[in-house]
């Protein structure tokens, strides 16, 4: 006797609409079973791709032919069953082997002869062909957004992709939530689960109504899509989408998350320690940090000098850093030059000046011809890249090597 499975599966990822759906592919296969004739032992359900090999449904109704509870599967086309050479092969194999007697499709002929399984194995080749071609499609249409600088995933925090344009658009209220964020990062008093907690408290969360992990926190934050620069697959592009975080801004909140993520030293560097020594008993002056840390997830750092008692005992208890820069201030204040000095003193400060002046010109001039060389050289490297002279690798490596020069010298 043949027992049939009825195996549905519909991937999450499928935008053909020409695909049942899992519940009307179910309606389908009983009233083709009923049609036919067919005893059908259980229907197994699936929502998930079949590009590559893994799906776990689909292992046990093969596990469960290999065991000989069932002899034959019922699907709608074999696109259900394989979309990738290693299951296709699995299902050919268990009709070589006799363990597999028939496979049924309402919309597909198949009989378990040398010429069923050479029109099945074109089907599955068939199937194989659609993912593969779809997936270069998407690659093309990808390489061909960037090229106009528009990025072809989910948009970043704070932007939303725009469906009629098919670009990327500033999220009016949540970019204010990400440049605060920004803002609030660069500030020096809020650490990475600070501003994940902060994000979610007015709205920015991932899916699941979580609050956004910390890697991507880290990851936005360091992101310079931002900055109008996009980087995909190790490649980058100058983006087209309006910005709102300053390159200023940008680089402060750089400077704290290299700090959070530099190996820990010793020692600190404070910047009034080894200046002084004490009044009362001519020990050295040294300094002391201490943080505090709030449930919010922001920490405070605290600074304080004292005396170091070294030489002999000493009264004199700490004092803040703000005190101690209230006091250096007050000294170097006391201290002023000769009112017969100021004209010298003016003179050569205007001629400094007028100096750093044409000196800054210059620069910026050069900076300019060695930006626009940059262009150039990108523009060459492309036209090579499209004569085919140059091959793909080198032509990448190349690109962001040049990239990245032209960004170091826009940034100066």
């Amino acid at each position: 006797m043949i027992k049939y499975i009825a195996y549905c599966r519909k991937s999450t990822d499928e935008k053909d609409k020409q695909v049942l759906s899992i519940e009307a592919q179910i309606a389908e296969l009983k009233e083709f079973a009923k049609r036919e004739n067919l005893f059908v032992t259980e229907f197994i359900t699936e929502a998930k791709t079949a590009k590559v090999p893994g799906r776990e449904q689909f292992a046990e109704v093969l596990k469960k032919i290999e065991k000989g509870m069932a002899n034959a599967i019922l699907s709608w086309h074999p696109d259900r069953l394989a979309r990738n050479s290693i299951d296709g092969g699995k299902i050919i194999y268990l009709l070589d082997t006799g363990k597999l007697l028939d496979l049924k499709f309402p919309s597909f002929w198949f009989e378990s002869t040398p010429q069923g399984k050479f029109m099945l194995s074109i089907a599955f080749g068939q199937s194989k062909y659609y993912v593969d071609n779809l997936s270069e499609n998407v690659k093309r249409g990808n390489r061909q957004k960037l090229r106009n600088g528009v990025w072809p995933s989910k948009a970043p925090y704070g932007y939303i992709n725009n469906p009629k344009t098919r670009g990327i658009d500033i999220d009016e209220e949540k970019s204010k939530v990400v440049k605060k964020a920004f803002q609030l990062f660069a500030d020096g008093n809020i650490s990475f689960t600070g501003i994940s907690q902060f994000m979610f408290k007015f709205g920015i969360k991932r899916e699941g109504e979580k609050p956004v992990k910390v890697g991507q926190v880290k990851n936005m934050l360091s992101n310079k899509f931002y900055l109008g620069i996009l980087k995909y697959a190790g490649e980058y592009y100058q983006g087209s989408h309006k910005t709102f975080i300053s390159k200023k801004l940008f680089d402060e909140a750089q400077k704290q998350v290299e700090k959070i993520e530099r190996p820990r030293q010793h020692g600190h560097d404070f910047a009034f320690a080894g200046l002084a020594t004490c009044n009362e008993c001519g020990a050295a002056i040294t300094a002391e940090q201490h943080i505090k840390k709030y449930k919010n997830g922001t920490c405070q750092t605290f600074i304080y000098y004292r005396c170091t008692k070294k030489l002999k005992p000493c009264t004199q208890k700490y004092i803040s850093e703000s005190d101690t820069e209230v006091q250096i201030r007050k000294i170097v204040s006391d201290c002023g030059l000769h009112e017969n000095w100021e004209p010298y003193f003016e003179k050569w400060i205007t001629g400094a000046e007028e100096k750093d002046k044409v000196t800054t010109e210059t620069e910026t001039i050069q900076l300019n011809e060695q930006i626009q060389e940059s262009e150039v050289k990108l523009n060459r490297l492309l036209d090579g890249y499209l004569d085919q002279v140059i091959e793909p690798e080198i032509y990448k490596q190349k690109k962001n090597e040049l990239f990245d020069e032209k960004l170091k010298l826009e940034e100066k």
